[in-house]
């Protein structure tokens, strides 16, 4: 279906390759993962399957890449609509219409189908993705996950044999997750679907895909079984990660399996608690009393109280549109309640202006591309030292430490998607606001950034910040979060210790926890601090 011959690929400006000498062939009803670290060139290699590069983005391309028999080369991306599907990270960026139906039908419209074809592939697209009731609602108003599951729909509703998908489990709560990637390994095995797709998340994905390409950087990939690629390659997911901890013989990719190989383990450990990580010295930063805001006729928070300390990082979880960006815009004080109190350091934060904004709440969107307007990355950081007042080379230094081998005369539009996050995050610390907000922060970014983000978010709460994350990566949580907010339909239904919730939840639960269940742990690193 899918055949790369010999094919190397450079931007203009570019010192290094994205891809040399890459030969490959995907067959009919092949399930594919593209993965690799943030910036390594996935999104490239996806988008050559259907000629976006080197049509639309410039490169020069060696070597001769078919789809269906038809060479990417003499076709651009227009004549290939018929044969491939394409999502994209971003999903606004593919949008055309108001509606999700007048989206979802859009393509067959272009493509001059009979009225009762569309009508019947709209329903059951609908039905297939649980998007039935987001029919007659404006794309504006969906939550980030609600949209990445309209571009899908509106994909796979013009039937093409090839799908390809980048990150479309990003902005997704871990069921409708797991229920888009069980879809699309369904129609892989009934209609012979073939899928390619990049993704970070490997603990979603690897238990459905039946090979892995691995781009490693400087235009190198390798190719293999899941099992071959991942017994030795740098970028794995927790279960991979805990079987080479516990120097299993085989690596294991499913719970399944993983609980089976190690059940012994299990009954002879003794369930330690986690240690508490609660500062006492720590002082009431965020109050919220009796919030209330609504989008329209949909109330997006009802009545919600809470409060957060000093030293304190609280991940807000909640399948999507439940209302955590609603929470998080309100607390940063973008968005005006309709009732109710919020207070941000003693202070209305939708009466902060300027610097003192800037210094007193740190706010990330799940567009980071909002918070960037310079015309390069060495501008955007230089523009983000001046702004807020620090020495020339704090934002840049930052970068570097997230997300490393950036080119600092690269414009911003251009990075990859985790690399703008990475630039976006770096723009906002180089404040040191005295709290964080970040909305999806580990969209786009590769486990080594994950890694520093980490890192950089525990530094930064024990040395007094108060951090909110609203958040699906379940593995971040278990891995920085002290407490959980558990939102559904705008009402706190859960507040406790990450531990506590994360575990009374089997579809939040992290990869660990499902394994080692019924023990208290979370990460890799509580199973080795237990001394097994």
């Amino acid at each position: 279906m899918i055949t790369f011959a010999n094919v190397s690929l450079i931007y203009p400006h570019s010192i290094k390759t994205v891809l040399e000498d890459l030969s490959f062939t995907v067959t009919e009803g092949e399930f594919v993962l593209v993965m690799g670290s943030t910036g390594s060139g996935k999104s490239s290699l996806l988008r050559l399957i259907n000629g976006l590069v080197p049509h639309h983005t410039g490169g020069i391309l060696a070597g001769d890449i078919l789809v269906d028999g038809i060479s990417t080369r003499n076709v651009k991306p227009g004549g290939l609509s018929h044969l491939i599907g394409i999502v994209g990270q971003n999903p606004l960026n593919g949008f055309v219409a108001d509606r999700v139906e007048e989206e979802i039908a859009f393509g067959m419209e272009t493509l001059n189908m009979a009225p009762e074809v569309m009508r019947k592939r709209v329903e059951e697209v609908l039905d297939l993705l649980s998007l039935a009731d987001l029919r007659d609602r404006s794309i504006a108003t969906l939550s980030g996950g609600e949209q990445q599951r309209v571009a899908i729909a509106s994909a796979l509703v013009m039937h093409p044999k090839v799908l390809v998908l980048d990150e479309p489990t990003s902005a997704l709560d871990p069921i409708a997750a797991e229920e888009v990637l069980s879809i699309l390994q369904r129609l892989v095995h009934d209609l012979g679907l073939t899928v390619i797709i990049s993704e970070h998340r490997l603990e979603r994905v690897i238990q459905f895909v039946d090979r892995i390409i691995n781009i490693e950087g400087d235009g190198i990939a390798v190719i293999g079984s899941p099992q071959e690629i991942l017994k030795h390659s740098a970028i794995a997911p927790p279960i991979v990660q805990l079987s080479r901890a516990l120097k299993m013989p085989a690596i294991s990719l499913t719970v399944r399996e993983m609980r089976r190989a190690t059940q012994d383990l299990r009954g002879s450990s003794i369930a330690r608690e986690r240690e508490s990580l609660v500062n006492t010295s720590a002082e009431e930063v965020i109050r919220i009393s009796k919030l209330r805001s609504v989008y329209g006729t949909k109330v997006a928070l009802n009545d919600i109280s809470l409060s957060v300390k000093s030293h304190e990082i609280v991940a807000v979880m909640g399948r999507n549109g439940a209302g955590k960006s609603t929470l998080l815009r309100s607390i940063s004080g973008i968005q005006k309640p309709l009732s109710g109190e919020v207070s941000v350091l003693k202070m209305d934060p939708t009466r902060l202006k300027g610097r003192e904004r800037a210094a007193s709440v740190g706010y990330i969107p799940q567009e980071p591309s909002d918070l960037l307007y310079g015309q390069s990355v060495e501008g955007e950081c230089r523009q983000a030292d001046k702004d807020n007042g620090v020495a020339p080379g704090t934002t840049y230094e930052i970068l570097t430490s997230l997300v490393p081998n950036i080119s600092p005369s690269v414009h911003p539009r251009d990075l990859s998607e985790g690399q703008r996050l990475g630039l976006a995050i770096s723009v906002v610390l180089s404040s040191n606001p005295k709290i964080l907000i970040l909305d999806e922060p580990t969209r786009g970014l590769d486990y080594a950034a994950k890694s520093s983000l980490i890192s950089l978010l525990k530094t930064l709460a024990n040395d007094g910040r108060a951090i909110i994350i609203a958040t699906h990566d379940v593995e971040l949580v278990a891995e920085v979060a002290q407490r959980i907010l558990f939102l559904a339909d705008g009402e706190i239904v859960a507040d406790g210790p990450t531990v506590d919730v994360l575990l009374s939840s089997p579809a939040f639960a992290p990869q660990v926890a499902k394994i080692m269940a019924p023990l208290p742990w979370l990460t890799v690193n509580d199973v080795l601090k237990s001394e097994l």
